[in-house]
């Protein structure tokens, strides 16, 4: 479908379930969080399974991993435009998809540090130049042929976290950003000596210096913990180090309940949210807030089901890429879309302050990713075409056919 009768198509009936359809379809004349542009990605169309993972802004631009062009793909803001797929090659080029799983598949996480992009690869972190448009280096962090995954910045200390989340024990690599090289290792063997079931989206508090990262499952808490690691802890480390994140001075472990953990995001005050994406049949699908200082639940949402979770302080809101919610707001058979249990996947829009939901916004075919503009509102979801993966039977219906980027603007 043309961009214009895509718009067309898919505003008019954006947001649903808390304030219905409603207006004119008339685009300009519309406020509130709505969908407002796509945009087309090289060698994404209808038919074809977009595999890409997590997005960020930096300046004037957004910026999402891209798996199918094996690139860190680049998008103007203020135009709202693709301007150009950034690859490596030889030794600095990304894994790209592949014929295996998303764990041996590349890039995944993207971070900005300074002027530059860190992108977690498989077996390494790349770096990127997106002035230059090219793959300036690449860190080693394993040779075991697993992704390193999403990662969190330090700028304070000029530390960058990043997960391995599949390797054999998980552990997180920290890189000093002055010299680009490995500084030290965290591992996540449990207190009961068991490998941790992995490790997801990771966050800096400056205010604390401490790092937070999603535990996908311990022994004591096998759907989910968030792990607080102190910063001083961390540099004690000595360099070129492992310690295991037990052992660490300082480190705490917050059950998350039956979470399933995925994105992560800094609130205002001491507010810290959980985006979970629950494995277990019928569960509800939640957003869980909590206080990072002593780890008590301030607050449970029916508002999970997503992967990259972010918070916008302009409008003191949190955006979920929630797509694997549901018609009923419980997770499908296993957590998973498919034909016979399908989903409908939304970008939930949660108020910060009352934490309630605002709007369920819809979005296209496994939306997990999103990311927002401060200075603009601009709100960045990519998508997958709307018959690939299988499980989306309302993506074609509500105008997200093709696969590429839905941006949605906050106010």
């Amino acid at each position: 479908m043309h961009k214009s009768a895509w718009v067309r198509a898919g505003v008019a009936c954006a947001v649903f379930a808390l304030g219905g359809c409603g207006g004119s379809g008339d685009n300009l004349e519309q406020t509130g969080p709505r969908l407002v542009a796509d945009i087309a990605v090289p060698n994404v169309r209808a038919g074809v399974n977009f595999s890409f993972d997590i997005g960020t802004t930096n300046g004037s631009h957004y910026y999402f991993t891209d798996r199918n062009n094996a690139a860190l793909d680049v998008v103007d803001i203020p135009t709202k435009t693709f301007v150009k797929a950034i690859k490596g090659s030889g030794s600095l080029a990304f894994a790209g998809l592949g014929p295996g799983p998303s764990s041996t598949a590349g890039p995944d996480g993207a971070t900005p540090v300074g002027n530059l992009v860190y992108a977690g690869d498989v077996n390494s972190v790349k770096v990127v130049d997106p002035a230059a448009g090219a793959v300036l280096a690449s860190i080693p962090v394993s040779t075991t042929g697993v992704r390193a995954d999403e990662g969190c910045l330090d700028a304070t200390h000029g530390i960058f976290m990043i997960s391995s989340p599949e390797e054999p024990t998980p552990f997180a690599t920290f890189i000093s950003t002055s010299t680009q090289t490995v500084i030290a290792r965290v591992t996540f063997t449990d207190a009961a000596g068991k490998p941790t079931a992995g490790l997801e989206a990771c966050v800096y508090d400056a205010a604390s210096d401490n790092f937070y990262v999603n535990v996908d499952g311990s022994t004591a808490n096998p759907h989910g913990e968030l792990v607080k690691l102190p910063g001083t802890a961390i540099r004690a480390i000595p360099a070129g180090a492992t310690q295991n994140y037990t052992t660490l001075a300082g480190v705490a472990m917050y059950p998350e309940g039956n979470c399933d953990p995925t994105g992560l995001a800094l609130g205002p005050g001491t507010d810290i949210a959980v985006g979970c994406r629950e494995a277990t049949t019928g569960a509800p699908l939640l957003m869980q807030i909590f206080n990072r200082a002593n780890g008590a639940l301030v607050a449970s949402l029916n508002a999970g089901g997503g992967d990259q979770l972010e918070y916008d302080a302009a409008t003191n809101r949190y955006y979920n890429a929630a797509s694997r919610w549901t018609a009923s707001g419980n997770a499908s058979a296993n957590g998973n879309c498919t034909t016979a249990s399908p989903c409908k996947p939304v970008l939930t829009i949660v108020d910060a302050g009352s934490r309630g939901v605002v709007a369920r916004l819809n979005t296209g075919n496994n939306a997990h990713s999103v990311a927002i503009d401060p200075a603009t509102g601009l709100i960045f979801v990519p998508y997958s075409s709307a018959t690939s993966p299988a499980g989306c039977p309302d993506c074609a219906a509500n105008g997200f056919i093709n696969g590429g980027v839905s941006v949605f603007v906050a106010r």
